[in-house]
């Protein structure tokens, strides 16, 4: 297993930054690099009781052996950049491609004021959508044109597809959701690009051909932040009496939730052509799983749970989350037949 692509299959939020972070140490890849649209995507990782907020850098950052990577589709904030780098003592292992698209002062002043952003879409405020206007319009400053990020600069496609040529383990690591993909979700309630799994393989430079496997991330349940639809919707008593009351990495605002939907899945499914499937936050939906790495010793609606994603779905659950640290993962492949 060479090169392994995972996004999320949902609304976002999925737990796509818990799933990275124990591949990582479970498959100790050569490399992991980001895809997605930037900064206002936050993946929350817990490794040995201490836990990591990331917006900019791959969730792989928890094993020190892998080169971290951040592909030329994606919007950078210099500021959020350099911040993780330095916290996570990453600056010899960091690579940020040339010509990722800089996000200023003025682009997030925008997001944050303009009343259609902020107030009927929602965003995150974090300047993502003005900095791709000006993308598209040809505007945008490039991290080539950023003096105080030259040192980490260099071509993460050729990088990335000289590593899988090799043979080496490569992780791609999406953000956001299937359904607030630009082309795919809920618009206008959407990001400013697609996000499925083929996008975020342009984002870094890779084609088709080279991907092995794509992992789908669901959460046990689902939840949304922003306007927008959202199937099933509870309200905000019965899921926090559910104990499915979340806040946001990046915004901090309360996520809205909703009962597992086969439907969105199926979909998502299909979009993504995912190979695999990895469910989180299964601890939550059941309590009695907590911490568990055995699949024989989930309880039997747990299993009943896990028979009818893959029933509905086609696809395999690999991966099951059964807590936030990142050892605390039930791991299928093997069982499956899915490590090569």
């Amino acid at each position: 297993m060479t090169c392994t692509v995972i996004v999320g299959g949902f609304f976002g939020d999925e737990g796509k930054g818990k799933i990275v972070s124990y591949l990582a140490i479970k498959d100790n890849p050569k490399i992991a690099v980001r895809g997605g649209v930037g900064p206002n995507a936050g993946h929350t990782v817990v490794f040995r009781q201490r836990e990591s907020k990331l917006r900019m850098l791959p969730s792989a950052v928890i094993n020190e052996k892998t080169k971290l990577m951040i592909g030329p589709g994606v919007l950078v904030d210099p500021n959020v950049f350099l911040k993780e780098v330095e916290e996570f003592n990453a600056m010899h292992r960091v690579t940020l491609d040339k010509q990722c698209g800089i996000i200023e002062e003025k682009h997030i002043e925008k997001d944050r004021l303009d009343a259609y952003l902020k107030g009927k879409i929602g965003t995150t405020g974090t300047g993502c959508g003005p900095a791709n206007v000006e993308r598209i319009m040809r505007t945008a400053k490039m991290a080539k044109d950023v003096p105080m990020l030259l040192r980490y600069l260099g071509d993460v496609p050729f990088l990335v597809n000289e590593a899988i040529s090799m043979g080496e383990v490569v992780h791609v690591e999406g953000t956001q959701g299937t359904y607030i993909s630009l082309y795919h979700g809920t618009y206008p309630f959407v990001t400013t690009k697609d996000v499925t799994a083929s996008a975020i393989c342009s984002d870094v430079g890779v084609g088709p051909k080279v991907v092995d496997e794509v992992i789908l991330v669901f959460k046990a349940y689902v939840t949304r932040v922003g306007a927008g639809e959202l199937p099933g919707e509870l309200t905000e008593q019965e899921a926090e009496r559910r104990g499915w009351l979340e806040r946001a990495t990046v915004t901090g605002r309360t996520r809205r939730s909703a009962p597992f939907n086969y439907e969105l899945a199926r979909r998502a499914v299909m979009l993504n052509s995912a190979t695999q499937i990895a469910v989180t936050k299964f601890d939550i939906l059941f309590p009695e799983t907590k911490n568990l790495r055995d699949f024989s010793k989930l309880s039997k609606d747990a299993k009943k749970m896990i028979d009818t994603i893959e029933a509905q779905t086609k696809a395999p659950v690999s991966i099951i989350s059964t807590g936030p640290d990142v050892e605390a993962t039930i791991d299928r492949r093997g069982e499956l037949g899915l490590l090569k």
